[in-house]
This record gives C-alpha cells, sequence and structure tokens, in this order.
C-alpha cells in the first residue's frame, strides 16, 4: 500500500501550535508531532488526514491502529484527495480496519482512477476482468488498462498488451500487443521484454528480426527470465542473431536449467555425454539426464533408462533401466491424453478444463506450467467446478502460476466450502481463525471446524482436540464436547459431554452455553434443573445466540426455570425475530396478535407473520393468509389470500388444505372456481368431510364429469374414517352395484332352512 507521507506547498501544512517545537514551520516528515498533525487533520486539512492515516498504518511517531488509519484514510478521500482514495479501496478490498467490502473497495478505486491514481486504474481493472466486487465486464477492464497504460504504468502496458494479444475485451489486435509490449519492455518489465523477444523471432505483425530476439531475450536472462535464458543458449548455439560461441550456448543453458527449465536440462546433459564446450562427464550428464526425467521430460527418461543399462555415469541397474522405460513408453501416453483433454477443454467442457490443469501443473503430456494450470484451475472453477476452486485458492495461496494473494485465496477456499469440499472447510476455518486474507472471526472459524470433523479420522480428531482442550483451548473443549455426545473417536459418554460443555461455556463459548441450557433442560448427563437451564440460555442469548434467544422466551412464556414474564418472553423472541430465527418472527406475530407481553397490533402481527411466512414457516403462511381473506392488519385481498392458503396447503397444512377448497375452489373467492379442485385438496390429505363431499361431487358430476366408482372410492375412505352418512350410501352402493360389484349381506335363516 502507497503509505509516503505526502507534503503541499499550501500555508495550511504549516504548524501552528505555539507551544509545539514545530511551530510555524513547514509541515514534514521529519517535523511534525503527533497533536500538531492531529489539529491540521481536525482542521480539515486533507494532506494531514492522509499523513495521519499513514502514521496509524505504519505505526510511525504513534501505536500502529489500522481502525483509526482507515478512518483518516475515509475523511481525506471524502475530501478529495486522491492517493487517499486509493488506499481507502486497499482498506476495504482487504479488510484493514473495517469489514472486508469488495464493492466499496470497487467504488474507491472507481473514483481514485477516475482522478489519475495509476496504480488504481490497474488495480480498478483487475476487479473487472477477474469479478471482485462487481460483475465481470473485459471491456471495462481493457478501458482501465489502457488509461493507465497511457498514464506510464508499466504493468497496466504489459497487461494491455495481452489484451490485445488474445482479445480480451477488444479486437484482437497483434499490431498493438506488439506496441504495448515494447512499450512496457522498454520501461523494464522484464516478461513484456521476453515475449517481445518472441514476436521479433516469430516474425508476428513486424519483421522476423532475429538481433532484436536475442536482444531482448539477453535482456530478459539477465533478469532472471529462465525461459528467456534456455532461448538466449538457443541463439547462442546456432549462431541466430549473434556470433555462435557454445561457451556462452552452455552457460545459459546451465543458468536455465538450474532455475528449472527442463529444455536446457536435458540439452546440458547432451552436452556432458557428448564433450560439447566441456570436458565430457557422463556422470554430470547422468545427473541432468536423471534431474530432466524427473520433471517428466520424456526423450530423457529413455537416455536415463540407458545409463542405467549402459553403465554410463552410474552402475548398471537393469531394473531402473526398465522402470524408465516404461515411465518413457507411459509419458509418450500421456501426450495424446493431454491431446484430448486440450481439445474438450477448449470446446466448453468443465472436467476436462480441471484435468487439464492438472496435466499442466504436474507436466503429464506436456511441459509442466504453472501459469498454464492457473489458468484452467481459474476456467474450471468460474464454471462451478468444486476441486478446481480449492486448487485455485492453493495456488493463490502458495503464489503457484500467479501472484500470491490470501485475499483470493479465502474467497475461492470459502466458494470450495460452500460446495462441501471438506479440505477447503479445513483451510478456510484456518484462515479465519489467524486473520489470513480476512479479518479474524472465531464464529466462522468455529462454523467451519465443525465442518472439517469428516476430513480427518474421528478418533485423530477427539485426540487433537482433548489436548488442546486439557490446555485450556476453549474451542476445542466444546468440539471434545460434542465428540463425547456424538460418539466421535471415543465412545458415546453424555458426563463427560456435559463437563465440556460446561468448561466450554465458562469460557466463553456461546454455542456451548446453549447446549449445556438443553442439558440441564432435559436432564442429560446431569440432574434436570429448569433453573440452570434458564440461566445459561440467557447467558447465550444475551451473547447474541438466536436459539437460546428463543428458548429463553418459551421460558418466560412458559415460567420454566423463572417467573412467568410475558413481557420478558415478548422481548426476547423480538430479539430472535430481529435476529432473523423464523420460529420467533411466528410467535412474536401471535404476542401482536393477541395482545400478549405487548399491546395489541394486527399491522405488526401481520408484518412477522409474513416475514415468518417468506422464511417458510407453514402456520404463519395460513395466518397470513387470514389477515388478508379478513383485512386484519392489512387491505382485504382475496388473490393473496388464496395465494398464502395455497402455499400453506402445498406444505400439507390441514386447515389451509380445508380453507382452500371450500372458501375459495367451491365458491371461486380469489381464483376461479373448480368444484374437483375445491374437495381434492382436503380429501387427498386427510379431510374426512372433504373425502364425503367429493364422493357427492362424482356421483351427481357436479364440478366434474360422472363418475361412479371414484364415488364408491370416496364414499368408502369417507367411511373408514367415521362419517355416518358415507357407510349408509356405502351400503346402498355394495346393495345397489353402484360403483362397485354388487354384494348381499347373506341371510343367515335362510341358510338354514336349506
Amino acid at each position: 500500500m502507497e503509505t509516503k507521507f505526502s507534503n503541499s506547498n499550501k500555508n495550511t501544512d504549516t504548524v501552528y501550535t505555539k507551544n509545539c517545537s514545530c511551530y510555524n514551520k513547514p509541515f514534514t516528515k521529519e517535523s511534525w508531532c503527533k497533536e500538531c498533525i492531529e489539529k491540521l487533520a481536525e482542521n480539515g486539512n486533507k494532506v494531514a488526514m492522509f499523513n495521519l492515516a499513514n502514521s496509524y498504518y505504519n505505526g510511525e511517531g504513534t501505536e500502529k491502529n489500522l481502525e483509526k488509519a482507515f478512518h483518516w484514510y475515509q475523511k481525506a478521500a471524502e475530501n478529495g484527495y486522491t492517493i487517499a482514495m486509493f488506499n481507502l479501496a486497499i482498506c476495504y478490498k482487504n479488510g484493514k480496519g473495517t469489514e472486508r467490502n469488495l464493492e466499496k473497495a470497487f467504488y474507491w478505486y472507481q473514483k481514485a482512477a477516475e482522478s489519475g491514481v495509476d496504480i488504481a486504474m490497474n488495480n480498478f481493472n483487475i476487479f473487472y476482468e477477474n469479478v471482485d466486487g462487481t460483475e465481470k465486464n473485459l471491456e471495462k477492464a481493457f478501458y482501465w488498462y489502457q488509461k493507465a497504460a497511457e498514464n506510464g504504468y508499466t504493468d497496466a502496458m504489459f497487461n494491455l498488451a495481452i489484451c490485445y494479444e488474445n482479445g480480451k475485451g477488444t479486437e484482437k489486435n497483434l499490431e498493438k500487443a506488439f506496441y504495448w509490449y515494447q512499450k512496457a519492455a522498454e520501461k523494464e518489465h522484464i516478461k513484456a521484454m521476453s515475449n517481445l523477444a518472441i514476436y521479433y523471432e516469430s516474425g508476428k505483425v513486424i519483421e522476423k528480426n532475429l538481433e532484436n530476439a536475442f536482444y531482448w531475450y539477453q535482456k530478459a536472462s539477465e533478469r532472471g527470465v529462465k525461459e528467456a535464458m534456455f532461448n538466449l543458449a538457443i541463439y547462442y548455439e546456432n549462431g541466430e542473431g549473434i556470433e555462435k560461441n557454445l561457451e556462452k550456448a552452455f552457460y545459459w543453458y546451465q543458468k536455465a536449467a538450474e532455475n528449472g527449465v527442463k529444455e536446457a536440462m536435458f540439452n546440458l546433459a547432451i552436452h556432458y555425454e557428448n564433450g560439447e564446450v566441456i570436458e565430457k562427464n557422463l556422470e554430470k550428464a547422468f545427473y541432468w539426464y536423471q534431474k530432466t526425467a524427473e520433471n517428466s521430460y520424456t526423450d530423457a527418461m529413455s537416455n536415463l533408462a540407458i545409463c542405467y543399462e549402459n553403465e554410463k555415469g552410474i552402475e548398471r541397474n537393469l531394473e531402473k533401466a526398465l522402470y524408465w522405460y516404461q515411465k518413457a513408453k507411459n509419458a509418450r501416453s500421456s501426450k495424446k491424453t493431454f491431446y484430448w483433454y486440450q481439445k474438450a477443454a477448449r470446446n466448453g467442457y468443465t472436467a476436462a478444463m480441471f484435468n487439464l490443469a492438472i496435466c499442466y501443473k504436474n507436466g503429464k503430456g506436456t511441459e509442466k506450467n504453472l501459469e498454464k494450470a492457473f489458468h484452467w484451475y481459474q476456467k474450471a472453477a468460474e464454471n462451478g467446478y468444486t476441486n478446481a476452486m480449492f486448487n485455485l485458492a492453493i495456488c493463490y495461496e502458495n503464489g503457484k502460476g500467479t501472484e500470491k494473494n490470501l485475499e483470493k485465496a479465502f474467497y475461492w477456499y470459502q466458494k470450495a466450502a460452500e460446495n462441501g469440499h471438506t479440505d477447503a472447510m479445513f483451510n478456510l476455518a484456518i484462515y479465519y481463525e489467524n486473520e489470513k486474507g480476512t479479518d479474524k472471526n472465531l464464529e466462522n472459524y468455529f462454523y467451519w471446524n465443525q465442518r472439517t470433523e469428516i476430513a480427518i479420522s474421528s478418533k485423530k480428531a477427539f485426540h487433537c482436540y482433548q489436548k488442546a482442550a486439557e490446555n485450556g483451548y476453549t474451542i476445542a473443549m466444546f468440539n471434545l464436547a460434542i465428540c463425547h455426545e456424538g460418539g466421535k473417536g471415543t465412545e458415546r459418554n453424555l458426563k463427560k459431554a456435559f463437563y465440556w460443555y460446561q468448561k466450554a461455556a465458562e469460557n466463553g463459548v456461546k454455542e456451548a452455553m446453549y447446549n449445556l441450557a438443553l442439558y440441564y433442560e432435559n436432564g442429560e448427563g446431569t440432574e434436570k434443573n429448569l433453573e440452570k437451564a434458564f440461566y445459561w440460555y440467557q447467558k447465550a442469548a444475551e451473547n447474541g445466540y438466536n436459539n437460546a434467544m428463543f428458548n429463553l422466551a418459551i421460558c418466560y412464556e412458559n415460567g420454566e426455570g423463572t417467573e412467568k414474564n410475558l413481557e420478558k418472553a415478548f422481548y426476547w423472541y423480538q430479539k430472535a425475530a430481529e435476529n432473523g430465527y423464523t420460529n420467533a418472527m411466528y410467535n412474536l406475530a401471535i404476542y401482536y396478535e393477541d395482545g400478549k407481553g405487548t399491546e395489541r397490533n394486527l399491522e405488526k402481527a401481520f408484518y412477522w407473520y409474513q416475514k415468518a411466512a417468506e422464511n417458510g414457516n407453514i402456520n404463519a403462511m395460513f395466518n397470513l393468509a387470514i389477515c388478508y381473506k379478513d383485512g386484519k392488519g392489512i387491505e382485504k385481498n382475496l388473490e393473496k389470500a388464496f395465494y398464502w392458503h395455497q402455499m400453506a396447503a402445498e406444505q400439507y397444512h390441514i386447515n389451509a388444505m380445508y380453507n382452500l377448497a371450500i372458501h375459495y375452489y367451491e365458491n371461486g373467492v380469489g381464483t376461479k372456481k373448480n368444484l374437483e379442485k375445491a374437495f381434492h385438496w382436503s380429501a387427498e390429505n386427510g379431510v374426512k368431510e372433504a373425502m364425503f363431499n367429493l364422493a357427492i361431487h362424482y356421483e351427481n358430476g357436479k364440478g366434474t364429469e360422472e363418475n361412479l366408482k371414484e364415488s364408491f372410492y370416496w364414499y368408502q375412505k369417507a367411511a373408514e374414517n367415521g362419517v355416518k352418512e358415507a357407510m349408509l350410501i356405502l351400503a346402498t352402493c355394495y346393495e345397489n352395484g353402484i360403483g362397485t360389484e354388487k354384494n348381499l349381506p347373506i341371510n343367515i335363516t335362510s341358510e338354514k332352512e336349506q
């Protein structure tokens, strides 16, 4: 982050505090005191605001305080200080001194970029390219790369060249790609140097010029670009763009080999084997063949096998010779596999993208290339492939194939974890605990730690928790209690579970407080004690645990473990409801409707019935329907009444089914009249009166076609459910064969007479 001290020529930057040693002197980094800078900042001096923020951010001249740094960056930014806008964006992006907020980070990057801050333009467009804080928009990414590049920002020049080269956010234009690679290379961008050399070498866009290609490979090589080192060696070996010089070729092969370029390793081995330039040395030839083979270079595998077979630089070993011959054969097969993954990936198959990334990561069937592995992991992850999300997070965490970025690692671990990836859950928990890529958050640590138990064996987890709990680690105490409760990694033991819940609760773990209350309420692992259950529900509720708020309200409502107190019951239902607890919303609505613990208020009753209904509470759906039907707390609206009756009915609410049938479909209230639907709604779900009515409708063809078999069926169902009238009619059906075969009772008297 840019945290340099800023000076200004304005008179407002002169220190005017008379008792200060800096009195009437220009405001500089070397000459200031905390009181003076604060005075200037509080009097509206935006430069002072910015410098004060830097001081708090870096802990210079005062204790480090990221919250205060954020505050003053915000004040300076709001007063139009452009570099403060950029720093404020970074605070939001990384969660420094405030909660992480990518939308606000994006907003302030945009403000800074629009004010001409070059680095903000580059960072801002990365948001558009990588979908952080805004929708992915390659056109806007391109626009801001262009703006930053035109303002002389080197990284943006390189990124702009890539956009033109690959047609990202603009039409593909190799001439412009070449132009910007050249501009970036001239400003010492090392990757641009290497890419520029490739353009000169291939004759893309510009006339082929091996001398210029050599020049830029040399520049890139001297600055550590390993691929350029290899290419430079080839130029010296073949006399391309420079006089042939085998000594220098050997030197650069060696440098590239030492930096892990396997083609260079292979060529170096050949030089040692043949005694070209350097004295023949079979041991070193063997060494480099082995290094190359271990990096999955197929030809090196074959040559290594020959070394083992013919005792070249190593003792003869036919087993190892056979092993490397077989590896070379399999590698050639891998090349075909790689080819088809590549074809499928380019045609949009997500699984192929992931497998292609693995090929690049491990060098299977192709050269190992972490940048390309990262690219295909990213493509697969953006297409919803969970394992790719996890691997992408690892790339960002370790800086493999991309720059290290813990915020993005955190983001992709979270995405993978939300999709059920257990290793991602475990890593996400660690991020929350150790403040990696996000603010420290023990609640989230606890949540993801709980979900990761399946990632390791239960016994191992149990022993880890036990050791940590005995050493005073509170979250481990809670997890240990869960192990004892569920018999995970140990025998089920509710007394020990109770013991560790109690220990964790006494150390402030609100989830443990809640579970301890349940144990006291139900007499599990200890004697039943409603007063203690109430006490721990209260402690957990006061610590913000929603379930405990709801249960505490029930305690007050029923006088369990405390005196009955409807006002307090109302209070805790309200707290739980406001925190999103659905059943509390429903109960709160009832309190408002009935005037329990508060004044009767039908509007608020309606409001909370609606909230609970929208969150899936079936009884709330039914009561909301009644509110609309009768105009309670809201204007009467029969269509909405019908809608909520239907919603509740579809969730098998018996009264809703009956109302839906009788009041709506039968009478056409709030919907079209439909007698068949009227009674089917209730009859199919066990309402005996509806069964009887449905039978009558089928018998008389009322609202549906006449169907005596269906009529008989529903008379029989109604009779079996105790409807007397149906029993009588059912007997008539059997007697007269209506809807069924005729079935008369046996005359016992006549039988005897025969």
